[in-house]
């Protein structure tokens, strides 16, 4: 993957890192891991750069300058921590996007090594979370991803900005109800920036509805406490072709997501 000397290498044996400040706000990069076990290099009827176009490289970046994060380093080809155990691992082209990801069957082996990360990922997180509800009573959780707008090819037109928002907030499994000040102050503050000229169009469950099992997870265990919104970046920061990024692009979305740390913190502290 291309590499600025801006974002430091993560050692290949790695499975993710978790970051621990002063906060009730929270990030994770769950798809921005690209490695794999060696073991499975050899079983994958994909190449690397056909595995990295449907990974979110560069989403753990972004995500860097918020107090409380954890980035997965695993590709999702391995194992998806945003799905459910049983869906977990790519099995069948259906579960994605119509792509042949081994060349025979895995051996089950291989499978349950890969759930047991997926096992170990939710004890982590679970583990974390309650930790930082300890701290601070309530707490929000920035679930960062991207999306791929080009689907058809390099040169083809991409998708049509109606249907691919710069930035999709997905709340599928939200309690509006109770977390509905939260979403409105974090979704008014994005659309308050632009890059390169241009407003970012920032708006809700159009490429994406926020169904991700760690969102529905936290929700499921902190009902009252955590509120988990899935923030999706169209890749106008990187070609998702040749996995090349816009260095500048990417350090202002840097910038533009830990401004909204104090944002929310007093928003949870005042209640609206």
């Amino acid at each position: 993957m291309p590499q600025s000397s801006t974002i430091p290498p993560v050692h290949s044996d790695a499975l993710w890192t978790i970051e621990r400040g002063v906060s009730p706000i929270v990030a994770t990069a769950i798809h921005d891991g690209h490695a794999i076990r060696k073991e499975l290099e050899g079983l994958y009827a994909l190449s690397s750069d056909e595995r990295l176009r449907e990974e979110d490289p560069f989403t753990g970046f972004i995500s860097s300058n918020v107090p409380n994060r954890i980035v997965f380093h695993r590709s999702r080809f391995e194992v998806d921590i945003n799905r459910g155990r049983d869906g977990a691992i790519y099995f069948t082209p259906e579960q994605a996007w119509g792509l042949k990801v081994w060349k025979d069957r895995l051996p089950s082996d291989d499978a349950e090594r890969s759930l047991r990360t997926h096992d170990d990922y939710y004890e982590v997180l679970l583990a974390f979370l309650k930790g930082i509800e300890r701290w601070h009573g309530r707490f929000v959780v920035l679930d960062i991803h991207s999306y791929n707008h080009r689907r058809a090819g390099p040169t083809t037109a991409p998708t049509a900005q109606a249907k691919a928002p710069h930035i999709n907030i997905g709340t599928s499994s939200i309690d509006r109800a109770r977390w509905s000040y939260v979403l409105d102050a974090l979704t008014n503050h994005l659309r308050s920036f632009a890059i390169d000229g241009c407003r970012l169009d920032v708006r809700e469950n159009i490429a994406f509805q926020g169904k991700g099992e760690q969102t529905r997870f936290i929700h499921e265990h902190f009902p009252l406490t955590g509120c988990a919104i899935a923030v999706e970046f169209k890749k106008f920061f990187m070609d998702e072709w040749t996995g090349e990024p816009d260095i500048e692009v990417l350090e202002k979305l840097r910038s533009i997501i830990a401004s909204t740390v104090p944002l929310l913190e007093h928003i949870l502290e005042s209640g609206q």
